[in-house]
């Protein structure tokens, strides 16, 4: 989603849209939050690990590794959602 929404931006920027560049990144904000809190989840962490994005370049590189890793058996959060239904 990160990915779309970036190109998305650089292209509405390079149209000399920035006013609906700017709208448009406003209303994907809070589903961008949800997507990457619920990635955190299933590595195990919580959603507010999305604030360590307030340390410059460090913390954009720590949070790709945590969303990159891959999901837990099972955490606080649920069952892995590759493993299935439990049963």
């Amino acid at each position: 989603m990160f990915l779309w929404v970036g190109i998305l931006n650089i292209v509405l920027t390079v149209l000399g849209l920035d006013t609906i560049s700017a709208i448009v990144s406003l209303a994907l904000l809070v589903p961008s939050l949800s997507i990457a809190a619920r990635r955190l989840h299933d590595t195990g962490r919580s959603g507010w690990w999305q604030l360590i994005l307030l340390i410059p370049i460090i913390g954009l590189i720590v949070l790709i590794v945590f969303l990159a890793q891959d999901s837990h058996d099972v955490n606080d959060y649920g069952v892995n959602p590759k493993l299935g239904v439990p049963t």
